[in-house]
């Protein structure tokens, strides 16, 4: 058995874990040939493909680390056109691949999931610090994503008090408000907004007043998918060739500009950005990624490619690749951390 194993879309923390925890699954049990695909899709797409023998030495010792040994692109889309199709077929036919396993978000899935109608079967790993891949409650990366930004807002919280200032906190996330949600309520922000709520400035604005009378200093967490009632999201730019365009940000910067005429209080805007994606996996993550990495290898080693490792109602499941392709899983108004946020007096800036 020959498999290859890929890392698709933005970095993650917890990558290099799967990938150990696959090479040596796959090695230990079925005696496979582990084959490192760089750079994700595009380590296939190109003339001359570009991997790496994965044995037991090379992967070892790189749980803790960051980032992805094999590196990633979440630019290349071998679907892209027929020659790009057909030049990543004839490579993995060259490789002698019998499949691959792909490690990414919705975009990698949808990418496998299109190749495998055309033979290049997978067994795919979720992978997002955004927490938004469908038919799974966890994936890793998110775990660390949600102890950076708490880090960050709890530091941002003693700039606010020292100063009487709305300290404005900006998380990742895009479309679904996972990471703000969660760190928001971990670093008790008194004010979380979300994509899935659109908020009013009049809302945000009276929080922040009915505070600036007592406690002084207001801190906000905001998802970058959250946007106004009857605005347009805020994009910072877009991508051109990738799978996902467009990349917003920058939300943080217009709350601010929007809330300023409105309080007495100095607003300052704080956009955490790619810290959220880097660093050392925690524990948590380590542990789920592994977790991840084995369960990937045994539906490889039962022939059971198509489908996605998961996570559901806390144990190890795989639900069908097709369900996952061009979805997202964004957070529910009757979810219950979202009534615990409402019914412990943070506002979601509704009304």
């Amino acid at each position: 058995m020959r498999i290859g194993v890929l890392t698709g879309g933005g970095d993650c923390p917890g990558l290099n874990a799967v990938i150990r925890a696959v090479t040596k699954s796959l090695i230990r049990q079925c005696g496979a040939e582990v084959v490192g695909i760089e750079d994700g899709f595009s380590g296939l797409m190109d003339a001359n493909p570009r991997t790496r023998v994965l044995d037991w030495r090379s992967v070892s010792g790189i749980a803790h680390r960051g980032g992805t040994i094999l590196g990633t692109s979440n630019k290349a889309n071998p679907l892209r056109s027929p020659a790009d199709t057909e030049r990543t077929l004839a490579n993995a036919r060259a490789l002698a691949l019998e499949g691959l396993v792909v490690i990414g978000g919705d975009g990698t899935m949808s990418i496998a999931h299109g190749l495998a109608d055309l033979g290049l079967r997978s067994v795919g790993v979720p992978k997002t610090i955004d927490n938004d891949i469908v038919g799974c409650e966890r994936s890793f990366g998110f775990d660390t994503a949600v102890a950076t930004a708490t880090d960050g807002l709890m530091r941002i919280e003693t700039t606010a008090m020292s100063h009487s200032r709305v300290m404005i906190v900006e998380t990742m996330g895009r479309h679904a408000g996972w990471i703000a949600l969660e760190a928001g309520l971990a670093a008790a922000a008194d004010i979380v907004l979300l994509p899935e709520i659109d908020y009013t400035v009049e809302a945000v604005a009276r929080v922040c007043r009915e505070r600036e009378a007592h406690q002084r200093y207001t801190v906000i967490c905001i998802g970058e998918g959250a946007k106004a009632r009857g605005a347009d999201l805020t994009v910072q730019h877009r991508v051109e060739g990738s799978f996902d365009p467009v990349r917003l940000g920058g939300v943080a910067h217009v709350l601010r500009e929007q809330l300023q005429p409105l309080l007495k209080s100095e607003v300052r805007a704080t956009v955490l950005g790619h810290v959220q994606r880097g660093g050392q996996p925690t524990p948590f993550d380590r542990v789920l990624a592994t977790r991840y990495g084995h369960h990937a290898a045994q539906l490889v080693a039962a022939g059971r490619f198509g489908e996605m490792v998961t996570l559901q109602g806390g144990d190890l499941r795989s639900v069908p690749m097709a369900r996952v392709a061009n979805q997202q899983r964004t957070i529910a108004l009757d979810d219950p951390l979202l009534v615990t946020a409402r019914e412990i007096g943070v506002s979601l800036g509704e009304h």
